[in-house]
């Protein structure tokens, strides 16, 4: 899975296609994300690594808040675009980056994610005129999740409003290839501790909505 993310980050696509969403079934995505963010630079390459929630951001080397990191307004909107200025640092540097790691990325409103789509592909439209067809102006986003866990916050809203405001209901998912690891590394090199496994079967029993089913 590796190879082929890094695969995508390296090659200059030319059709619509080149957004790569990772979703995540197990809690162990920061060692993939890691091992990208440390990959990535060692081949004189730029990474951005960024995160739904500080804490999340934290745990990633150089993470910032997605917010902070594309100047995504406080009150997105379905037709919002980022802060960021032609002709800025952040400007800059967005057309230099190989890889976006977005990491807790089902907690964001589906209107952040479309946002930072407008604004790269506006931003990259001026070194790449087809970047303008192209989702986030062509470069290769990986977004880190698990959708069982905490989706978009939407003050008094209904099971239906929350569902709508995921990235998944967003037209940007018909560009997405899902991938699922499917194994618990951290339960694989400890076999022999019970506690563990159990836990991390009763978190999956708690996403799945399985407790006390036979």
């Amino acid at each position: 899975m590796v190879d082929f993310i890094l695969f995508m980050a390296w090659r200059n696509r030319k059709d619509r296609n080149n957004l790569w969403i990772l979703s995540l079934e197990e809690q162990e995505n920061i060692s993939l994300e890691l091992a990208l963010i440390t990959w990535i630079p060692s081949e004189g390459k730029i990474v951005l690594a960024v995160a739904s929630s500080g804490i999340a951001a934290l745990l990633l080397p150089g993470g910032r808040t997605a917010h902070s990191r594309f100047q995504i307004p406080i009150k997105v909107g379905d037709e919002s675009t980022c802060s960021i200025k032609q002709g800025t640092h952040a400007a800059e540097l967005m057309s230099k980056v190989s890889l976006i790691i977005w990491d807790e990325a089902p907690m964001a409103h589906r209107n952040c994610f479309e946002a930072v789509d407008r604004s790269l592909r506006d931003l990259l439209r001026f070194t790449d005129p087809t970047s303008l067809d192209k989702p986030f102006g062509g470069k290769t986003v990986v977004l880190g999740g698990d959708f069982r866990q905490i989706l978009p916050v939407i003050p008094k809203g209904r099971r239906e409003d929350i569902v709508e405001s995921s990235i998944n209901q967003s037209l940007l998912w018909d560009y997405c290839t899902v991938f699922k690891l499917t194994q618990n590394m951290r339960i694989q090199q400890n076999r022999g501790d019970k506690p563990t496994r159990d836990f991390a079967e009763w978190i999956l029993k708690v996403g799945d909505d399985t407790i006390g089913q036979c």
